[in-house]
């Protein structure tokens, strides 16, 4: 406890001049490298011929999928892109009774789902599922629309062909989910475009796969970060229980064959091993996990020009409520659990809130408050365990004052998210009790 007062009387200092520790840059964002045939040149003799068929299959699905957009169109005209929805997309309920499913409403739902699946197999991410079905010749996502000073962060191989198949908010992981209950409902050939869809979208999941377990932001790989292993928003945890779920053919997804069934099963090990391999390790000890990985090395990555690489506290909590949720966990999924529980309770912050300072001008502050806490920076420097900041000029600083007010009030630099896996902890049967 003495530690946790420790740090929250040093960044509470830091809200008045005449006590405040100098802040300062500590360093420069590392653009996320992409995966290429270069870098996979580098990797030992044994890995290159998976890389490379993995490469080569994104690419020609890639191709597949802008030229049957192409035929589609001809040299006539087409209609415009799909209008974005809200972010995580909308239209896809899954509280409702199970009778609802088979319902009109729900059908339109599915028969939306199933108009915009890419031929790869995916779907884009922030669309309403509720909305009008795909027109011939139309885009499969919607079109990004980005403010100026973010266009810079988003890099692609081809920018008017982004997030075509994606595992970022939620996207295909709610579409299958969806589509499976709603093919329970409709019996028959009826049912049968549904069941087609979800597997095909199944299909697409495994191929997206990396040899070593872990699934990119985007697939066919776009370029940039996009291509990095993404822990991100629980993405490749959303894929590993959906597949689990396909795996054990029970309720909704008691009609997926036996074969896919078990292709589904060792996708699903495959992550659970990779999440384990890519615990980060300092001075000997495991502490947590990045928001994304390189899908090469492992090593935590950079995204955008104000997501540093670093350990990130919400994504890791996340990454141990999937592993402690988990069936009867192995020894090394227990020792994973018990040091990132161990290293979040370390790095929490108490005595301080974030949130709009009334009596200052720039917005959000770190601002000191007896009894408060515990809070946890979003990102902390792995050598140090520190927190840290960045903005879009690519610089990281030391002090979440220092960067701009644009990013300092557009960016979630602090949040609680640790404290539900803590909570688990105390419950998790398999806690090593100290």
């Amino acid at each position: 406890m003495m530690r946790f007062v420790a740090i929250a009387l040093l960044l509470g200092s830091a809200l008045t001049a005449t006590t405040m520790v100098e802040a300062k840059v500590i360093g420069t964002m590392a653009p996320a490298a992409p995966i290429t045939d270069a870098r996979i040149a580098t990797l030992p003799a044994g890995q290159r011929a998976d890389w490379t068929a993995y490469l080569a299959r994104s690419r020609a699905l890639m191709a597949a999928d802008k030229a049957a957009l192409a035929a589609e169109r001809g040299n006539g005209a087409y209609p415009p892109a799909p209008h974005p929805g809200k972010s995580g997309g909308s239209g896809m309920p899954m509280d409702r009774p199970a009778v609802w499913y088979g319902s009109a409403e729900a059908r339109h739902v599915a028969d939306n789902i199933v108009s915009f699946q890419t031929p790869a197999g995916g779907w884009g991410k922030n669309m309403d599922r509720s909305g009008a079905l795909r027109l011939r010749g139309q885009h499969y996502v919607p079109i990004e629309n980005l403010p100026a000073n973010a266009r810079e962060d988003i890099k692609t191989s081809d920018p008017s062909w982004a997030y075509v198949g994606t595992i970022d908010n939620n996207a295909t992981t709610s579409e299958l989910r969806f589509l499976a209950r709603v093919q329970a409902q409709v019996p028959g050939s009826t049912g049968q475009p549904y069941r087609q869809a979800f597997l095909k979208g199944v299909h697409y999941l495994l191929e997206a796969q990396f040899p070593n377990g872990g699934w990119p932001q985007v697939y066919p790989l776009q370029g940039g970060y996009h291509d990095a292993l993404t822990f991100n928003d629980d993405a490749l945890a959303l894929v590993a229980n959906l597949l689990a779920d396909v795996g054990a053919r029970q309720g909704d997804y008691a009609f997926v064959p036996a074969a896919v069934a078990a292709d589904a099963r060792a996708a699903d090990a495959r992550a659970v091993a990779v999440i384990l391999k890519t615990q980060v390790m300092v001075g000997g000890k495991r502490t947590v996990w990045g928001q994304q990985h390189d899908a090469l090395t492992l090593a935590p990555a950079g995204a955008r020009n104000f997501e540093p690489i670093a350990l990130s506290s919400d994504e890791s909590a996340d990454l141990l409520m999937f592993l402690m949720k988990r069936p009867n966990p192995s020894p090394a999924m227990v020792d994973a659990v018990r040091d990132g529980i161990a290293w979040l309770n370390a790095h929490a912050l108490y005595g301080v809130e974030w949130l709009r300072d009334e009596n200052a001008t720039g917005g959000r502050r770190l601002i000191a408050k007896d009894g408060a806490g515990p809070l946890w920076s979003r990102y902390y420097d792995i050598a140090t365990g520190k927190p840290i900041f960045g903005d879009r000029d690519k610089t990281i600083h030391d002090d979440v004052s220092e960067i701009s007010a644009e990013r300092r009030n557009g960016y979630s630099w602090f949040n609680t998210g640790p404290a539900k896996a803590i909570a688990a902890y105390a419950k998790w049967p398999y806690a090593v009790r100290r």
